[in-house]
């Protein structure tokens, strides 16, 4: 990424401990003097704190752990006052520690301590800060969606393992998306089995009709519905009954989350329409509006990075391999970066596999030519696509250009083959 601040070049060093109260903040000035002292994650200590660092003859930089969230209101705090602020890795603290005290016991002091030693070596990230950089919008939007997701994904598996087999087991084969709203719909109205089999088929066509999707013949469609519940093994339950109540009750709340993620969608799309960084991730196999707003509000500006070799680190989808004198591991994914990015990746990759052609697939095909009934093999395959469509879509932003398909397979002719012309451009 951007070269970070030279700790060394500065006079004076702040290592801050955060946690949700109270930091621990250990000072050594220009002079050598140290001193170390406590202060609340209120406004007034924040205020004493920021006026004791610019009255330090010289430059400070201040350096903090990322932890949770805490950190972020002191971080932008200490920015905006035009102190420089540069980020410890949680993994290298650990280590540093354990290798200067010899245990991996840890307080606040002994932290504060092993912060203030690497920022004299210089061992130091580079602070980003979402809300000076304008993505603080874009990550909260993403969070949400994600959350939503998971909360609704959480209440389907509730429905699906707990709700149906109880009440209408045999209706579950036609919950096949999860975008299904005619499916909640339905059940909203029909519960149970029995509920369909009080009224009789004209009756019951004429309240489902408008309750399921465009079907092609939808009157057979609910005959065979009809004559499903006459023939299920569901629990005989009262419409009236406190059990039903609570199922309508989920089912209203999973129609609801559908609701919310949709117009997620739609807000995002919105918000980045004139966005050319968005358009152009959208333009390859498997991202959609979703997964680019992920991108953007996770990596930030992908030109920071200087090498696509540093973005893949940074979304964990870089090689790594314990090795020991003559003693040499496997080489596996570091996941030591962004989680987000990564399953983003992943699942952009998984929705291009799906797709009829394009140089994602090729490359799966082509990594399990040698044995393609081997899992393993086609886990690795997997991971080898996603971390390709982690580097398609640093070029893209980095180049400014829009992703061409089958670049990689032209003829020396500069013409496409035949075989690949589905995903010329």
């Amino acid at each position: 990424m951007i070269d970070h601040l030279d700790c060394t070049a500065v006079a004076n060093l702040v290592a801050i401990d955060v946690a949700k109260d109270w930091n621990v903040v250990l000072v050594r000035e220009g002079s050598g003097n140290r001193r170390n002292f406590k202060f609340a994650n209120r406004k007034p200590d924040h205020d004493r704190l920021v006026a004791f660092l610019k009255s330090l003859p010289g430059g400070v930089i201040a350096g903090l752990e990322p932890t949770g969230d805490y950190h972020r209101p002191l971080a932008y705090r200490l920015l905006s006052e035009g102190i420089p602020v540069v980020s410890i890795s949680s993994l290298a603290l650990a280590r540093v520690r354990e290798a200067r005290f010899g245990t991996w016991d840890k307080n606040d002091p002994k932290d504060a301590q092993v912060i203030l030693s690497m920022l004299t070596q210089n061992m130091v990230q580079t602070y980003y800060d979402p809300l000076l950089a304008g993505t603080h919008d874009l990550q909260e939007l993403s969070n949400t969606y994600f959350q939503i997701t998971l909360a609704r994904m959480r209440l389907q598996h509730s429905l699906m393992l707990h709700h149906l087999p109880l009440y209408f087991p045999e209706f579950a084969r036609y919950w096949n998306s999860t975008r299904s709203q005619w499916f909640i719909r339905f059940l909203l109205r029909f519960p149970t089995a029995q509920s369909i089999r009080m009224l009789d088929f004209e009756s019951f066509s004429r309240e489902a009709w408008d309750l399921i999707d465009r079907k092609v013949e939808k009157r057979r469609w609910l005959a065979e519905t009809y004559a499903m519940a006459a023939e299920s093994i569901g629990l005989p339950v009262s419409l009236e009954s406190m059990a039903i109540r609570m199922f309508r009750l989920q089912l209203a709340r999973q129609l609801e989350l559908n609701t919310q993620r949709e117009e997620l969608d739609r807000t995002a799309q919105e918000l980045l329409a004139g966005d050319d960084d968005f358009q152009r991730l959208q333009t390859l196999p498997g991202i959609g509006a979703i997964m680019a707003l992920t991108i953007l509000a996770e990596a930030g500006d992908l030109r920071l990075f200087h090498h696509h070799r540093q973005f893949l680190s940074y979304c964990g989808l870089d090689l790594c391999k314990a090795q020991s004198g003559q003693s040499r591991g496997r080489e596996t994914l570091s996941k030591r970066g962004n989680k987000r990015l990564r399953m983003v990746f992943w699942m952009a990759g998984l929705r291009a596999l799906r797709m009829r052609e394009n140089a994602f697939r090729d490359k799966y095909e082509r990594y399990l030519a040698e044995n393609p009934f081997d899992l393993d093999r086609r886990r690795k395959a997997v991971t080898a696509v996603a971390a390709k469509m982690a580097r398609v879509a640093y070029a893209v932003i980095k180049t400014g250009t829009d992703y061409e398909r089958f670049f990689e397979q032209r003829l020396p002719s500069g013409s496409i083959p035949l075989a690949r012309a589905v995903e010329a451009t």
